[in-house]
């Protein structure tokens, strides 16, 4: 959590510098539709686990209706990350990526309002909806001898050392070779919103995941993969209402 200590600061001071730039917004509650636009942290993705858009409409007074997509980089939970000789790191063992596309639909339902220009906003809201998975070949650079390295796929048959590892291939290397998995995802979550003005929404998301595919995801070969994944996630959120 060190990491996150000094994005989260420049995070926050830049949404009170634009919420406090604007006014001429106090006191204006009345919204039908807002969207918002988030960072997410979960337990099976990395320092950013992935990124939400959702756009919500005003049903009642204290119930929403929204559409979100998150694109998420799912993990198993036994990798372990590695230095090498050169300096660089590697997860031993891993041989595809997993991304995670997943269009949902949900209910928001306003527990507590917040009140003017103070406090806190409560919710509780649900989503369901499909996931459309990307399995993508986890590349490595490889030392085969002194003087000849490769850049291949990570085979445990034939990546046997891991100190001959170098390093990782370059930034989505191999995604035209991704394979296409289908599954759905289910989440539920309390939002915490504290931003000072109705028509700007700063805020965080605390919520359990739940995500299952129609196969095995091989992302270590030499362990136990799975075809659900489930996680805890919270997600810093910023956007605007109108």
């Amino acid at each position: 959590m060190s990491k996150l200590k000094y994005p989260l600061t420049l995070f926050f001071s830049l949404l009170v510098a634009l919420c406090y730039g604007q006014r001429d917004d106090v006191g204006n509650y009345e919204y039908d539709r807002e969207v918002l636009f988030g960072l997410n942290k979960n337990t099976n993705g990395g320092l950013i686990g992935g990124f939400v858009v959702k756009i919500g409409t005003k049903i009642t007074d204290d119930q929403l209706s929204f559409w979100a997509v998150e694109l998420s980089n799912v993990k198993n939970p036994k990798e372990v990350r590695y230095n090498t000789v050169l300096g660089n790191s590697y997860i031993y063992g891993k041989s595809n990526y997993l991304y995670s596309i997943r269009p949902q639909y949900g209910r928001e339902l306003i527990l507590f309002k917040k009140a003017p220009n103070q406090g806190v906003q409560v919710s509780v809201l649900g989503a369901v909806g499909p996931t459309f998975g990307l399995i993508a070949p986890y590349y490595i650079e490889y030392a085969v001898n002194r003087l000849e390295t490769v850049t291949e796929q990570y085979d445990p048959e034939v990546h046997q050392s891991r100190f001959n590892i170098l390093g990782t291939g370059s930034l989505f290397q191999g995604l035209g070779q991704s394979e296409f998995a289908f599954g759905a995802n289910a989440k539920a979550a309390v939002s915490f919103e504290f931003g000072v003005f109705k028509s700007n929404v700063t805020g965080l998301e605390l919520g359990y995941m739940l995500e299952g595919f129609t196969k095995e995801i091989p992302l270590i070969p030499t362990t136990e993969n799975r075809q659900l994944f489930q996680s805890v996630y919270f997600t810093f959120f910023y956007g605007f209402r109108q």
